[in-house]
């Protein structure tokens, strides 16, 4: 009997842990879905919370503060993006499509964000990280073509890079202009291999 009780007790603590668990990944789901329709200065506890569909005490439980939710709610946010941004090295038609994948999905909520910086310390903070984090996904991509440059070449490269592959390019192309999915993705794919075409032939002269 001792040991179908405790057998019992182990289960339990087990399916409540995991319903813990569901429950805090439901409250950043909330969370980071709520920063991509609504100005952070929105994003309140109660609208989170009745978003997750739990009380707001149960996410000060999960997260002891709002600043303590978001930061758990940006680092997941960021996990996401890197995830679903990783890219073969080299392979520029790949790139663009992850590229374009990512901006689908991230790019309404990025442009959000930005519209903050200057005034909202969270969005600001994480705008920046994106943009070193996209700049680094450059360096890495294109590496078999920027490799090869010297250190003046190359920074100007990556800057080039940078611009072509850019949210705002993306915004410009499929929300300013109205452009479909597989034509913005197209124009952007064209200006990377405008660049890659230059940097081989300043290779070859």
């Amino acid at each position: 009997m001792d040991i179908i009780m405790k057998t019992t007790r182990t289960y339990d603590m087990r399916g409540r842990a995991a319903e813990a668990d569901r429950t805090r990944a439901r409250i950043l789901d909330a969370a980071v879905a709520l920063a991509g329709e609504v100005p952070l200065a929105a994003c309140t506890l109660p609208a989170i919370a009745d978003r997750a569909g739990v009380s707001v005490q149960t996410v000060l439980r999960a997260y002891g503060s709002r600043d303590g939710l978001f930061t758990a709610a940006t680092t997941r946010a960021r996990e996401q993006v890197v995830a679903q941004r990783a890219t073969p090295v080299g392979d520029a038609d790949a790139a663009l499509d992850v590229l374009a994948e990512h901006y689908e999905a991230w790019g309404d909520t990025m442009l959000l964000l930005l519209a903050q910086e200057s005034w909202e310390p969270v969005a600001a903070e994480i705008t920046a990280t994106g943009k070193l984090l996209h700049r680094d996904w450059v360096r890495s991509v294109f590496a078999p073509a920027l490799d090869p440059l010297d250190a003046a070449d190359r920074d100007q490269a990556v800057d080039l890079l940078v611009v072509a592959t850019d949210l705002y390019a993306w915004k410009l192309l499929r929300r300013d202009r109205g452009l479909d999915r597989a034509a913005t993705r197209e124009r952007m794919y064209r200006l990377v291999a405008s660049v890659l075409a230059d940097i081989m032939e300043g290779e070859r002269a």
